[in-house]
């Protein structure tokens, strides 16, 4: 049997393991793939029934801080019209070893299958004895801010401390500082050394954003947002650190929207990565609809988005879906 027998496929949160000619009385073991700190393993063994095994890899890490696991595990029969068996959700569950997570399915199956597991979250327990912390949450703002100046910067926007320059979005406005927007953009630095209209009335009128995306917007300049608050307004924040020329933002944004890529938001993200010129975010979209076969579980999104999208994003996609073919 290959090596590629055992090796599973994966993208940060999800893990594919195709399975061939798995004989009765018989027991699979894959290769360890990683998914967050933590290696894994998927297991398989067929007598009367298929149990399927989901479990870290034993490890110092695994010993001391088991992951405590969110997510849906799918066998999707690869022939045919790949019908999918769903075992429900698993929900914040600690995962030690072999047995603690054992799908028993005791539908025949027969020929070329995939097993399909969807990580939705994965914690580790507090060493406070608190709540547990996602893996996926932490360390956005500790990562990016010294905490002093940042609760200054912060209370200069929400106090609206000598502010000296106001924002209008489309539905409402917020005071800012010259200083602290030509500090982090070059466009807005350019705009307040020249005689333009934002210089000669202390304004900036930004109508393609609601006030609420401009006050995450600004939140970030000002190193004060919050993780939801960043998730929630990502797309917007995109389109504000392509427009205003603010690297990191974009960056930020750029890895975020890789992580968390699912059948609700792969179109348009696949779209706001062409437009944007995203490539890692854009491979990763077409990856998770062709290579892990996404776009049969989507197929009238899917024929909205031939009738819409870009003519060269199209051909880009289908390329994919030859190429795949081919190597199928």
């Amino acid at each position: 049997m290959s090596d590629s027998a055992y090796r599973v496929e994966t993208t940060p949160r999800l893990a594919q393991w195709r399975i061939e000619n798995l004989a009765s009385c018989t027991y699979r073991k894959s290769d360890p793939f990683k998914i967050g700190k933590w290696n894994w393993h998927l297991s398989v063994e067929k007598n009367r029934v298929l149990f399927v095994k989901l479990f870290p890899e034993i490890s110092n890490l695994t010993r001391e801080n088991p992951p405590i696991a969110s997510f849906i595990v799918r066998v999707v029969s690869s022939v045919g019209d790949r019908k999918a068996l769903t075992h429900p959700e698993i929900k914040d569950k600690v995962l030690k070893n072999n047995e603690d997570f054992v799908w028993a399915i005791e539908v025949p199956l027969t020929g070329k299958f995939i097993i399909d597991v969807e990580f939705l979250d994965l914690k580790t327990a507090s060493p406070n004895g608190g709540e547990p912390c996602s893996i996926w949450a932490e360390g956005f703002t500790q990562q990016r801010s010294n905490a002093k100046a940042i609760e200054s910067l912060g209370r200069m926007l929400t106090e609206g401390i000598h502010a000296d320059i106001t924002i209008n979005a489309s539905d409402g406005s917020i005071g800012a500082h010259r200083a602290v927007l030509a500090a982090r953009s070059p466009v807005f630095r350019s705009m307040f050394s020249h005689n333009l209209q934002e210089k000669e009335l202390s304004t900036i009128n930004i109508s393609d954003m609601s006030i609420e995306a401009c006050q995450a917007f600004l939140n970030y300049l000002y190193g004060i947002i919050k993780h939801e608050e960043f998730l929630t307004h990502r797309l917007a924040l995109l389109h504000a650190a392509d427009k205003y020329d603010i690297s990191d933002l974009r960056d930020a944004c750029h890895d975020s929207l890789l992580e968390d890529i699912d059948t609700k938001n792969v179109l348009e993200r696949l779209q706001k990565a062409s437009l944007y010129q995203l490539m890692k975010l854009k491979m990763s979209c077409i990856r998770y609809l062709v290579k892990f076969g996404k776009i049969y579980e989507i197929r009238d999104d899917f024929n909205t988005f031939l009738q819409n999208a870009d003519r060269d994003l199209i051909a880009e996609v289908f390329h994919e879906v030859l190429d795949a073919w081919k190597g199928f």
